[in-house]
C-alpha cells in the first residue's frame, strides 16, 4: 500500500462526514486536525471512542461541528473542554449522549454486521431518557419481565487514528489497543497516521502479529513523526501536560482561543 499524506487524509472528510476518533490515551490523531482546519468541511458529525477531548475542542471552536456522540468530552487533567462547554450552552451544536459500553456495543454491532446488540445498564438511567434512538426490549429468551436496551449499530464514515508503526503493506501496529480495530471493522472509511513506517511486514512476526490490524480494514496510511502530540502514544512518548494546560487555560475566551489558534495553526 502505498503511502499517503495527513493532508490527503483530510482532504477525504467531507461535508456532513461522521468521523470517529479515539479516547486521548489511545492514539488521538492531533497530525490531521491541522490540514482538516484547512479544509474545513462543515456539519461534521464527530463520534469519540469512547470518549474525546482536545481533537473535538479544536474542530467544535473553529465551527466545523454539527454534532456529536460520546460519553464524555474534556482535556482530563487540565479540565473541561471550554469550545465544547460553550456551543452547548449557546445550542450550537447537538449532543447525543451516550456511555463508554454504549458507544463500543454500537461499533461491535457494525463490527458483526447486526442492526443492533443490546444492554442492561442503562435500564433506569438518565441517558436513556435522552436517546428516542435506544429501544426497551422485552428478552425474548426470558419468560420473566427482562428488559434490556436495543443500541443501533453505530457505522463512522471515516475513522482516524495514530499509531506507533506500519509496514508497506499497510498493515498497522495497534498493539492491545483492541477498540481501535473495532473502529476500523465498524467504519466505512479508516486512515492511519503513524511515527514509522518499516521495512518488515509486521504479520510475520509473532511478537508483534497479534496486535496487527491488517490493511484489509485500512484504506490509507500517513507518516506523522509525534503524530499524536500533544497527547503521549503508549511506548513512544507521554503527553504534554503543560500544553494542554495552556489551551484549557486560553481556550476559556473565544479571543483566548482565536489566539491559541493563530499560534498554532497560523
Amino acid at each position: 500500500m502505498a503511502s499517503i499524506s495527513v493532508d490527503e487524509i483530510a482532504a477525504e472528510i467531507k461535508d456532513g462526514c461522521q468521523l470517529a476518533m479515539p479516547v486521548d490515551y489511545a492514539g488521538v490523531p492531533m497530525a490531521m486536525i491541522g490540514p482538516l482546519l484547512r479544509c474545513a468541511p462543515r456539519n461534521l458529525h464527530l463520534v469519540g471512542v469512547p470518549t474525546a477531548g482536545l481533537s473535538f475542542d479544536i474542530l467544535i471552536g473553529a465551527g466545523l461541528v454539527r454534532s456529536l456522540e460520546t460519553s464524555a468530552v474534556s482535556l482530563g487533567e487540565a479540565g473541561g473542554a471550554p469550545c465544547f462547554m460553550r456551543a452547548m450552552a449557546r445550542g450550537s451544536i447537538h449532543m447525543k449522549d451516550s456511555t463508554c459500553p454504549a458507544i463500543h456495543a454500537g461499533l461491535m454491532a457494525a463490527q458483526k454486521g447486526a442492526p443492533f446488540t443490546t444492554l442492561r445498564g442503562l435500564i433506569g438511567t438518565d441517558v436513556l431518557l435522552q436517546r428516542s434512538d435506544w429501544k426497551v426490549m422485552q428478552n425474548p429468551f426470558s419468560a420473566e419481565p427482562d428488559p434490556v436496551v436495543a443500541i443501533p449499530a453505530l457505522h463512522p464514515d471515516v475513522s482516524v487514528f495514530h499509531a506507533p508503526m506500519a509496514d508497506r503493506e499497510g498493515n498497522v501496529w495497534i498493539g492491545r489497543r483492541r477498540e481501535l480495530a473495532t473502529m476500523a471493522y465498524a467504519s466505512r472509511r479508516t486512515f492511519v497516521t503513524v511515527e514509522r513506517i518499516v521495512d518488515r511486514r509486521l504479520l510475520d512476526d509473532e511478537v508483534t502479529a497479534a496486535g496487527v490490524l491488517p490493511n484489509l480494514y485500512v484504506d490509507g496510511v500517513a507518516l506523522a513523526e509525534k503524530g499524536a502530540s500533544p497527547y503521549g502514544l503508549w511506548g513512544e512518548y507521554p503527553p504534554d501536560i503543560g500544553q494542554l494546560q495552556r489551551y484549557a487555560q486560553m481556550a476559556r475566551t473565544e479571543e483566548g482561543f482565536a489566539q491559541w489558534m493563530s499560534e498554532v495553526y497560523a
